[in-house]
C-alpha cells in the first residue's frame, strides 16, 4: 500500500457509516445470535479453533451475517477474500480460485471466500464453485437474506452447514445503540450526545431486529440535531421518531418471507382469527403485494376451508376479486378486508377438499365402469346396447329423489362427501341423511 492508498483507506474508514464503523472485530463484541455463537455452540468453537468448514449464513438484513464473516476474517490464519454476488462475475471467481490454488500450493495456506448475497448467483455460477469447495481449495462462507434451501444449489448446500440468524431482540438493539452513542473511538461518543430511555425503547422497537436500521437512525439523529443550551445533543422521542418515519416491513415478494406471510395469512383465516388475518393482509398490502394474488388466495381459502358450511364465503371472495381488478388501490384494501374478515369469521368445513381428494384417489386406484342405466342414450342404437334402460328420472319421485345406484358397481358403497356439522352444511348433512333413509 502506498501513501495515497493509505490516505484513501484512512479517510474511508473515518467517513464510513456508523453501522460499518461499529462492526465487531471479535466474537466477544458480537451482540445477539447466541443460539449459534454462544460459547458452548459449534460455530463459536470452530471459529476459535480456526477449523471452519463451508457455511451459509441465512437471515434478514441487519442481523450480523457480514459481521460474522468479518470476525472470521480477523481470527483465521487462512487467506480471506470477499466478493459480492450482485456485481461479481465468473472472471472474479476465477481470480479468487487461482489465488487460492497458489496459496495452497506454495504456502499450504487455505482460502476462505465470503460471498455476500450468494442467492444472486445463478446455477452456473454456483456450480463453478462446487469442485473447489469439494476439494478444499476454497472454504465458502455465503450470506443470504433468502432461504438457502430455495436459492442455493443442493450440491453446494450438502457441503455446507447452514446457520440461521434471527432478528436481534429489543435488548440487543438497546445495547448496540447505547454503545454507539458512548463509544468515542468507533461510535458517536465525541459528539457529546445523550439519548432518553423513551427514544432508546422506541428505536429498539421500530428497528424490527435490524441493527443497521437502528444505527443509521441514531447517526442521523446525532448529525442533524442542534445542541441544547448545555452543549449536549439530546436525542428525544420526537427526534428518534423523525429519524425512522416508517418501519420497513421485511417482506420480499420473490423470497421465502413472502411465502411465510401468505402462509400465516391463510392459516389465520382457516383458524377463524379475523384479527390475525387482517394483520397479515395489511402487511402484504403495506409491502406492495399484488392485490390480485391476495384475492386468489382468499377465493381458494373460501372453497377449501369454509366450503358449504357457508356457501356465501366463496361468493364474497369472488366478488371481491372482481371488484379489486376494477377499482385498484387504495380502495381495494377495504374490499379485501371485508372478504378476509368474512372468510375468517365464517364456520369452517374442509369437506369439499376431502371429497375431491378421496374421489381422485379412488379414480387412480380402482378401475370402474359407469352403470348402464346412467350411460348416454341420446343416439341411435343406444337402446340395443342397453344404455339408459332402467334410468329413473329423479323429479318423478317424492323429494325429487330416486334411490337408484349412481356410483359404479366396483365402488357402490363409497362415501366421499362427509358433510360437516357447522353452519349451513349441518342442514346439508341432515337433508342427505333424510334422503338416504327414504
Amino acid at each position: 500500500m502506498d501513501l495515497f492508498d493509505y490516505m484513501r483507506e484512512t479517510k474511508k474508514e473515518k467517513e464510513s457509516p456508523l453501522a460499518s464503523r461499529m462492526r465487531p472485530t471479535t466474537l466477544d463484541e458480537v451482540v445477539g445470535q447466541q443460539h449459534i455463537i454462544g460459547k458452548d455452540k459449534l460455530l463459536y468453537r470452530a471459529i476459535k479453533a480456526d477449523k471452519l468448514g463451508s457455511i451459509i449464513f441465512y437471515g434478514p438484513p441487519g442481523t450480523g451475517k457480514t459481521t460474522l464473516a468479518k470476525v472470521i476474517a480477523n481470527t483465521t490464519s487462512a487467506q480471506f477474500q470477499q466478493i459480492n454476488a450482485t456485481v461479481a462475475g465468473k472472471k472474479d471467481m476465477e481470480e479468487v480460485v487461482k489465488s487460492a490454488q497458489d496459496m495452497l500450493g506454495m504456502y499450504q495456506k487455505k482460502t476462505i471466500l465470503f460471498i455476500d448475497e450468494i442467492h444472486r448467483f445463478n446455477k452456473g455460477q454456483q456450480d463453478y464453485l462446487l469442485p473447489f469447495v469439494e476439494d478444499g481449495t476454497i472454504t465458502l462462507i455465503g450470506a443470504t437474506t433468502e432461504n438457502p434451501y430455495f436459492e442455493v444449489n443442493g450440491a453446494l448446500l450438502s457441503r455446507s452447514s447452514v446457520f440461521e440468524l434471527y432478528p436481534l431482540s429489543k435488548e440487543d438493539i438497546r445495547q448496540l445503540l447505547t454503545r454507539a452513542v458512548c463509544d468515542k473511538e468507533k461510535g458517536m461518543g465525541s459528539f457529546q450526545a445523550e439519548i432518553t430511555k423513551e427514544a432508546l425503547d422506541f428505536l429498539a422497537d421500530v428497528a424490527g431486529g435490524d441493527a443497521r436500521s437502528a444505527l443509521n437512525a441514531i447517526e442521523l439523529g446525532i448529525l442533524t440535531t442542534e445542541r441544547g443550551s448545555d452543549g449536549i445533543i439530546h436525542i428525544t422521542l420526537d427526534v428518534a421518531s423523525e429519524c425512522i418515519q416508517k418501519r420497513v416491513v421485511r417482506y420480499d415478494k420473490s423470497g421465502d418471507n413472502h411465502y411465510d406471510t401468505i402462509s400465516a395469512f391463510i392459516k389465520s383465516m382457516r383458524g377463524s382469527d379475523p384479527d390475525a388475518a387482517v394483520y397479515y393482509l395489511a402487511k402484504m398490502l403495506y409491502a406492495g403485494e399484488d392485490v390480485k394474488f391476495i384475492a386468489r388466495r382468499i377465493m381458494i381459502c373460501a372453497a377449501e376451508d369454509v366450503g358449504n358450511a357457508d356457501p356465501m364465503a366463496l361468493t364474497v371472495a369472488v366478488s371481491a376479486a372482481q371488484a379489486v381488478e376494477r377499482i385498484g388501490m387504495p380502495e381495494s384494501q377495504i374490499i379485501l378486508s371485508q372478504a378476509v374478515l368474512y372468510v375468517a369469521s365464517a364456520p369452517k368445513s374442509n369437506s369439499a377438499v376431502n371429497a375431491i381428494f378421496a374421489a381422485t384417489e379412488s379414480v387412480k386406484n380402482v378401475k370402474t365402469t359407469i352403470p348402464v342405466h346412467l350411460q348416454d342414450s341420446h343416439y341411435k342404437g343406444s337402446g340395443k346396447l342397453g344404455h339408459g334402460i332402467g334410468y329413473e328420472y329423479a323429479h318423478d319421485y317424492p323429494n325429487h329423489f330416486s334411490k337408484q345406484q349412481y356410483l359404479p358397481e366396483e365402488i357402490k358403497d363409497a362415501r366421499f362427501y362427509e358433510p360437516g356439522v357447522l353452519g349451513y352444511e349441518k342442514h346439508i348433512g341432515e337433508w342427505l341423511q333424510k334422503l338416504r333413509e327414504q
